[in-house]
C-alpha cells in the first residue's frame, strides 16, 4: 500500500466543490486556503493558495488514474508523459507550515508586515497616500496607520485592512 501525494487540477473556480466531493468520497485532501478581506462583502472570504490545484494522498494503483480524470469539476492529476507526478511529503509539510504562518500573521496582507513599514492607502479619501503601518487592531479586519501630515506630524487613523497595500520596493 504505497500512498503518495499528488497534485489534482480543478476546473476554474471549482476548487471548493471538488474539495467537498473528495471529502464525501473519504479521500485525504490538502486544500490550502488563505483568509482574505474582499472589497465586495458577498465575495469569498477564503482564497485558494494555489488556485486550480489541491493535493490528494492516495495509492494510485488502488484508486486508479481514471477516478480523477473523470471526476466532475476535476481536470486530472498533474502528470508527465502520462505518469502522475508525486509530490514529496516534505513539500506538503512546508506548504502547511507556510499557510499556518500566514494565518497566524492575520492573513496574506499582514504576512511580514511590521510596525513602521511603509504602506500605500489604496481606496477611500486618502487613496494614493503613503503611511506607516502601526498595528492590526485585535478582533477586527481593521488596522491603524500613521499618516504624515503637514510639518512631519503623524496622524493615527483606522482603516479597513483591505484599504492598504504594502509599498513595493524599488
Amino acid at each position: 500500500m504505497a500512498r503518495y501525494w499528488y497534485a489534482l487540477r480543478s476546473k476554474p473556480r471549482k476548487e471548493e466543490v471538488l474539495w467537498r466531493q473528495l471529502h464525501a468520497q473519504e479521500f485525504e485532501v490538502f486544500f490550502p486556503r488563505l483568509k482574505v478581506q474582499p472589497v465586495n462583502p458577498r465575495s469569498r472570504k477564503l482564497r485558494p493558495y494555489f488556485p486550480g490545484y489541491m493535493f490528494v494522498h492516495v495509492d494510485i494503483d488502488m484508486v486508479g488514474l481514471s477516478t480523477f480524470q473523470w471526476m466532475p469539476h476535476a481536470i486530472g492529476l498533474v502528470n508527465f508523459d502520462g505518469e502522475p507526478a508525486s509530490v514529496p511529503e516534505n513539500f506538503i509539510f512546508e506548504i502547511r507550515k507556510r499557510v499556518e504562518e500566514i494565518a497566524a500573521a492575520g492573513g496574506e496582507l499582514f504576512d511580514g508586515l511590521k510596525q513602521g513599514d511603509i504602506v500605500r492607502i489604496s481606496s477611500g479619501p486618502f487613496a494614493g497616500y503613503e503611511a506607516l503601518f502601526d498595528i492590526r487592531l485585535p478582533g477586527s479586519e481593521r488596522v491603524r496607520v500613521l499618516l504624515k501630515m503637514l510639518s512631519d506630524r503623524r496622524v493615527p487613523m483606522e482603516l479597513n485592512a483591505g484599504q492598504i497595500e504594502r509599498k513595493r520596493k524599488t
